[in-house]
């Protein structure tokens, strides 16, 4: 993975001194709210319900064990234990207490991590295939690639003050796992005429005006990305709304322009740039894919993943489910399911953390993934070691063996955290969880995605899951809406409301009555959207709300 630059550590480090002193001089009441609010969102502090709430920046997803050992540190030091993985590749602290942050920050310098841009009205956290590398699928690692936008994007002069936040996502494979189509920049890598380049989206986004993106630019050679991104972000700087913060984001510039009109205005600003400074030579290419080469495999001649000698009923399951093939002969994907029923999807312990970076150590190069699902990876494990691997996550509750089907739900903190939210999360992800712990019954059921926000701002992915549910408030009162038909891969869908919004009580029923639709009318080997789609919303209305006619 990439290891820091000199001029790297020196940024992160300066920049922790540099709210050190912010915070310092809020704290003693030389800056006022207002001022202090754009520093620490830029730091990526909020200030949430019950306590402050740190977000910090995993790169793409790519941790290295000494960076999970750290992160347990300040969940234990600074926090309650525990730290929560997101669906954009960050982990959050919920409980650090303001005047601590700074030192939060130097911790994480000291380890090449930071939070700078994981919020405020700037480019995010760059985003990308948890598989991106190992993937059998893949055209072309995309990581060089995300690596590259993060150090163009980090504290770029022109880029700090948006009309609003600003996500970018990289795929390198046909099957889309970083959702591309729905952020504000999706980028594809495709081939043309034997040549490599990327596929460019904009304008895709959730919240409370979900957009799926449109393409402006099928094939952009490599050498103009950073040209071409900083063409894109000069026509929304300038002409995104910056009077109406729910209209600011730029798939409401590119709605409201049409597609064809905004691809225009980038072209033209384009042309200004084009071969410019920023333009990437090969030998900037060559270096930044040698950050990424492939770890020191073993030549290994063993058969693709079958039935492991000494497996039970349990550990074949988790075979099934949660180990992919990987594009090296003799290794395997091992996916770390954070999803046991009783736990908030997402949250880990420190002493998971350190558990996990132990067997990072042992089985796999060092390094993890977090994963949009908000679950781990540990990419390059040996198939010879999958029953061991097995055994001592078995041992410490992280071998549940539901990746990707209906249990492995994916949730905001929501209302137990949240200042934002309208609802409460938590309790219903584990409501609809504790229907699905037969093992049997969840294979059958199959893969199922269920997304859950407590609020409009989508933090669940609600609009892209076969499932969504969304916190409502009704009078005072914790009302859940349900949509059916999202999907977050490369055949981009929104889901559509059903009707009318249910109590807390009655959510986990409801969702079980859309399950047992799908379950009678689907047909064999067809997934829960083939099916919504042949059959249309009309059916799941009718299990959804009994007695009322379609």
């Amino acid at each position: 993975m990439y290891q820091y630059s000199e001029s790297d550590q020196t940024l992160i480090e300066e920049r922790a001194a540099q709210f050190k002193n912010q915070t310092r001089r809020f704290l003693d009441g030389d800056m006022e709210p207002e001022e202090f609010q754009q520093h620490r969102l830029r730091n990526g502090l909020y200030l949430q319900k019950l306590a402050p709430m740190l977000r910090v920046a995993i790169p793409y997803g790519m941790l290295s064990s000494n960076q999970l050992r750290k992160l347990a540190y300040i969940s234990e030091k600074y926090d309650k234990g525990y730290g929560h993985l997101t669906t954009r590749q960050n982990m959050q602290f919920n409980w650090p207490k303001l005047e601590q942050v700074p030192e939060i920050l130097e911790q994480l310098s000291s380890v090449q991590m930071h939070a700078i841009q994981t919020s405020g009205s700037c480019i995010r956290n760059v985003t990308a295939d948890q598989f991106a590398g190992v993937a059998g699928d893949e055209l072309e690692d995309p990581r060089p690639w995300a690596e590259m936008i993060r150090q163009w994007s980090t504290l770029h002069p022109e880029f700090n003050w948006l009309p609003r936040k600003f996500k970018i996502a990289v795929s390198g494979s046909d099957h889309d796992r970083a959702a591309v189509k729905v952020h504000d920049i999706g980028l594809k890598l495709v081939t043309k005429e034997n040549t490599t380049g990327f596929q460019v989206w904009v304008g895709g986004g959730l919240g409370r005006t979900p957009i799926i993106a449109s393409e402006i630019k099928p094939f952009l050679d490599k050498e103009h990305l950073l040209t071409y991104l900083t063409a894109v972000l000069r026509v929304y700087n300038r002409l995104g709304r910056r009077d109406n913060k729910y209209k600011a984001r730029i798939k409401i510039l590119v709605k409201a322009l049409g597609a064809e009109t905004f691809a225009q205005r980038v072209e033209s600003e384009w042309l200004t740039l084009k071969d410019g400074p920023d333009t990437i030579s090969q030998v900037d290419i060559d270096q930044f894919k040698r950050c990424f080469s492939h770890p020191d495999y073993l030549d290994l001649n063993t058969k693709p993943i079958e039935r492991l000698a000494g497996t039970d009923t349990q550990s074949q399951a988790w075979l099934d489910h949660n180990v992919l093939p990987h594009k090296k002969t003799g290794y395997a994907i091992v996916n770390i399911s954070l999803k046991n029923l009783g736990t908030a999807p997402g949250d880990i312990t420190a002493e998971q953390m350190n558990l996990i970076a132990e067997l990072a150590d042992d089985y796999s190069f060092g390094e993890i993934r977090v994963t949009h699902e908000q679950n781990l990876v540990l990419a390059d494990v040996r198939q010879s070691e999958l029953l061991n691997l097995w055994q001592k996550l078995k041992k410490a509750d992280l071998a549940t063996a539901n990746l990707g089907l209906i249990s492995d739900v994916i949730c905001c903190p929501g209302g137990d955290f949240c200042s934002l939210a309208n609802a409460r999360s938590i309790p219903i992800a584990e409501a609809i969880q504790s229907q699905y712990q037969q093992i049997q019954e969840v294979i059958d059921i199959g893969a199922v995605d269920i997304n859950i926000s407590g609020c409009m701002n989508a933090c669940g992915h609600h609009h892209v899951g076969n499932i969504g549910v969304l916190g409502v408030d009704k009078k005072g009162q914790e009302y859940y809406q349900v949509s059916v038909g999202g999907n977050a891969s490369e055949q981009t869908q929104l889901a559509r409301i059903l009707g009318p919004a249910f109590p807390a009580e009655e959510i986990p029923q409801a969702v079980d009555r859309l399950v047992q639709c799908y379950r009678q009318y689907r047909l064999p080997q067809e997934n829960f959207i083939q099916t919504f789609n042949r059959v249309g919303i009309d059916a799941f209305k009718v299990a959804a709300y009994p007695g009322i006619a379609a």
